[in-house]
C-alpha cells in the first residue's frame, strides 16, 4: 500500500507516515516500476504500535528500542521491562488527570443545561472556561 493508504488505515496523516519512515521506524520497499514507497501489513502493525505508545507518552527513541526488541525472537530484555515500568506511573497519573478533567467538563455541561434558553451569557461562558482552565488537582 502507498503512504496515503497506510495513513488512512492507521488513522494518521501521510506526513506522519513519512516522518516515521524518515526516522527509521517504518521501512517500506520501493516499487521497481515507479519508485513509490510501498508498505505491507507489518507496517500497519508497526504504525499501530507506534501510535499506541506515543499516546501513552513514550518518546520516539523509547519506541524505537521497544520496536527493535519486539521484532526479535524470545523474551523481552530487562531494558524493555525497565522502560515500560518507568513509564507506568506517569500513565496512571495522566489517567487520573483525564478523569478529573472529565468530571469537571461533566459539571460544566450540567451547568450549561440548567440555563433556560440553552444560551449562556458571556459572563457564564467566561466562568465555564475559567472553571475548565484551572489546574487539574487529582
Amino acid at each position: 500500500m502507498k503512504v496515503s493508504e497506510l495513513a488512512q488505515v492507521g488513522g494518521v496523516t501521510a506526513e506522519t507516515v513519512r516522518y516515521y519512515t524518515r526516522e527509521g521506524l517504518l521501512r517500506p520497499h520501493r516499487d521497481p516500476q515507479n519508485g513509490y514507497q510501498l508498505y505491507d501489513s507489518e507496517s500497519v502493525r508497526k504504525l499501530c504500535f507506534i501510535q499506541c505508545f506515543r499516546m501513552l507518552g513514550f518518546s520516539l527513541g523509547e519506541i524505537r528500542g521497544l520496536l527493535a526488541e519486539a521484532m526479535q525472537e524470545g523474551t523481552p530484555s530487562p531494558n524493555t521491562y525497565a522502560t515500560l515500568a518507568e513509564q507506568l506511573p506517569q500513565i496512571h497519573a495522566r489517567i487520573q488527570e483525564l478523569q478529573a478533567l472529565s468530571r469537571r467538563m461533566d459539571q460544566a455541561m450540567e451547568s450549561w443545561q440548567d440555563i433556560p434558553d440553552g444560551l449562556p451569557t458571556g459572563h457564564l461562558v467566561s466562568r465555564l472556561l475559567d472553571d475548565l482552565s484551572q489546574p487539574v488537582i487529582v
